[in-house]
């Protein structure tokens, strides 16, 4: 967490800006295009990384389907897992979060800059319906990130938690394809206690699971398989670092 709050003071002033650009651009939404608001969010992760010492590099970006709308179904580690997957995926995606957490000031702004989603995570028929709108929006092209292990623990170590059978349910309404995403250090930024300066991240995009792969196949199976395929990347990854070490 100490690298939060250091953050936080680093960029007071540029925060306050971004939180005031931000709500004049949502008051008037559709004069700006889905490109213009992901690049002004974008700019504020840039600017606050560099200013910060965060880098993320990513790996699979020929991996990502080139047509269409997708889901990502990253494992979840902390408050810098979006950001680090919005800095390296080239084109506009959106996000889902619990609603209880989506009120924090700069959080509020970011979701609905890029028209995020708000899920009450005790309301099994407003999560239906967000999942419908979704679904309607997936197939019209539009992409967005689900954290399917649902929260994430503080100090996690790249420890990745049982996946929830529920967040595929979205895929086989939207029938899109699944891209699992592994995050690699994505706790050390924002929500780590030893941590405090520059890290580096790591973002995997890996090969795309299509409709025809898991449709038939029930959502408990989809979420171990996915859940699987990432934590294997994680101990590739951190293997290769021991092994360079």
């Amino acid at each position: 967490m100490r690298n939060y709050y250091r953050t936080i003071i680093i960029n007071i002033f540029r925060i306050i800006y971004y939180v005031i650009k931000s709500r004049i651009w949502i008051r008037h939404i559709d004069k700006h295009t889905e490109e213009e608001r992901y690049a002004l969010a974008n700019e504020m992760i840039t600017k606050m990384n560099r200013s910060s010492g965060y880098k993320t590099i990513c790996y699979g970006l020929e991996n990502l389907p080139k047509e269409g709308g997708y889901m990502l179904y990253p494992n979840h580690q902390g408050k810098y897992d979006v950001l680090g997957i919005f800095n390296t995926h080239k084109t506009p995606i959106s996000f889902i979060m619990d609603e209880k957490r989506s009120h924090i000031i700069l959080v509020s702004e970011f979701l609905e800059l890029v028209q995020g989603k708000r899920l009450e995570m005790d309301n099994p028929r407003q999560t239906i319906r967000v999942f419908q709108e979704m679904a309607k929006e997936l197939q019209n092209g539009r992409k967005f990130i689900l954290f399917p292990e649902g929260g994430y623990k503080e100090n996690n170590g790249n420890v990745v938690e049982p996946f929830k059978a529920g967040s595929f349910k979205l895929a086989h309404m939207s029938k899109v394809p699944i891209v699992p995403v592994a995050l690699v250090d994505s706790y050390r930024v924002y929500n780590s206690d030893k941590d405090f300066g520059p890290v580096t991240t790591y973002v995997y995009y890996m090969e795309p699971i299509y409709y025809d792969e898991y449709k038939d196949l029930k959502t408990k199976d989809i979420a171990l398989m996915v859940e699987n395929r990432i934590k294997d990347k994680i101990a590739e990854h951190l293997k290769e670092n021991a092994q360079a070490g």
